[in-house]
């Protein structure tokens, strides 16, 4: 018989260990190696499998010996709370999109693109040369890759108008993140306790964000054309707000696109009250039926701030964005980035120049485009004919998601308590309402995996919301 493997190793030497004391030594590789009739890399791997599984611990230098099992205590942590004190301000729990979920499940709730959707053989291509250049090794620039600002300044102003000044790569600054960038936005552009106009429903992390800055949110209603401009206005005038976030193009959760007018006349009203639009151009590469037009490109003010992330159109872990900001207002905001951040990761930034370089990904966001349409299509069709009691008020012309009104009185958790029971995953709407809900709704992303289970995973949500299945 051999014993040659690791894993015969390792269960020999298991059943050794249940028989001997804590503390006792095993014997040295030689004479395992010679036991067994296996090579010393063998025994060694062997042995860290033991030591993974907590049976035993090296110490170097003397052996390996069996660990002394621990009795389980509780722990009392109650002193941190005097030493912590009151929150400042209290920090909404984890998101339902940023759940993982097991494999078998019909995941729908997430907040990103399926691996299938993304340049996969592009992102791997990009790491492996970066890999063998300096910027593994160097530290950039405080504001980012003087050749990723360029990128990100020349996109802009490429569809700008020609009697407007496009943005130069100086007033580009590379951050680790969308998410990092609301912060950093939020505490340099309002402060906290000062308020801040907000579309509602809104992302959940610009309101997570808030949250952390200790901004005073200010609802602005939003529904599948937008915010009403005289909203916006009154809200200005009423609360003495300088700044309004918004996502003009294909909005999350709404899937909303501005129209031109909108745009024009939100723009008007944020220059009269001398305040900033920050657009948060999110969804920039997922349009479907048309491009994102960014309402930076009509401004060269100063009084919009362009937000233009990468990551979830290259890859999750090519966490990199850009932001687009001119005057004072620019060097605020490095200054608050070079005390949070102080650079972002040079390597992550030539990965994502090499690849929004490369002529295939204009090749891959072609064919991004036909993909999204038909998951977008495919769960549009199955939710009409399996849960025709959920609500589409639009089919969004891009980004990533459905929003779905559900009958009054449903009780959206319990709905998805029930779905989930059924193996199907879903978003309930109520962490995209900056303050409360004004209705029932559901977020379905429909860029996730396995879209042949759409069908099933509509008849589920229609079996749940069946009249007498789930309400409050």
């Amino acid at each position: 018989m051999s014993y040659g493997s690791s894993e015969r190793i390792a269960s020999a030497l298991r059943e050794w260990i249940a028989a001997a004391p804590p503390g006792a030594r095993l014997p040295s590789t030689r004479s395992i190696a010679a036991q067994f009739g296996a090579g010393p890399v063998t025994v060694q791997k062997a042995l860290g499998t033991l030591v993974g599984q907590g049976l035993t611990e090296s110490r170097p230098g003397v052996g390996t010996f069996v660990r002394a099992i621990r009795t389980a205590r509780p722990h009392d942590y109650g002193w941190q709370t005097a030493a912590l004190g009151s929150p400042p301000n209290r920090i909404p729990g984890r998101a339902s999109a940023l759940r993982t979920t097991p494999n078998d499940v019909i995941a729908l709730h997430s907040g990103y693109p399926d691996k299938e959707l993304l340049p996969e053989r592009l992102v791997r291509a990009a790491f492996a040369r970066v890999a063998r250049s300096d910027a593994v090794v160097s530290r950039p620039p405080a504001p980012g890759m003087p050749e990723l600002q360029s990128w990100f300044a020349s996109e802009l102003g490429a569809s700008m108008r020609v009697d407007l000044a496009p943005p130069s790569a100086s007033d580009v600054v590379v951050l680790p993140g969308s998410q990092s960038g609301l912060s950093t936005l939020f505490r340099t552009l309002v402060g906290p306790g000062r308020p801040l106009l907000i579309e509602s429903p809104s992302y959940w992390g610009a309101i997570l964000a808030a949250a952390q800055v200790g901004v005073g949110l200010v609802p602005i209603p939003a529904g599948p054309n937008g915010p009403d401009p005289g909203d916006l206005d009154r809200a200005f005038s009423q609360t003495g707000a300088r700044a309004f976030y918004a996502q003009p193009n294909f909005a999350n959760p709404t899937g909303a696109r501005w129209t031109a007018e909108l745009g024009d006349r939100v723009r008007r009203i944020v220059e009269e009250h001398g305040a900033f639009l920050i657009e948060d151009d999110w969804a920039h590469d997922f349009g479907i039926d048309v491009d994102a037009a960014p309402l930076a490109a009509h401004d060269d003010s100063g009084h919009i701030v362009y937000l233009r992330s990468l990551t979830k159109s290259l890859s999750p872990a090519v966490r990199v964005a850009g932001l687009i900001a001119r005057g004072p207002a620019r060097d605020r905001i490095l200054a608050d980035v070079r005390a949070q951040t102080m650079y972002v990761s040079g390597a992550l930034q030539a990965v994502a120049l090499d690849v929004v370089t490369q002529p295939a990904w204009r090749t891959h966001l072609r064919s991004l485009r036909r993909q999204l349409a038909a998951r977008r299509d495919l769960l549009v069709d199955a939710l009409r004919d399996h849960a025709p009691a959920a609500h589409l008020e639009s089919i969004p012309d891009g980004g990533l998601n459905l929003w779905l009104r559900l009958p009054d009185g449903t009780d959206p958790h319990r709905l998805a308590r029930e779905c989930e029971a059924q193996g199907v995953v879903i978003a309930t709407g109520d962490d995209w309402f900056p303050a409360e809900p004004t209705g029932p709704y559901l977020r379905l992303n429909y860029s996730g995996p396995n879209p042949g289970a759409f069908p099933e995973a509509a008849r589920v949500i229609g079996r749940a919301l069946e009249p007498g299945v789930p309400r409050a």
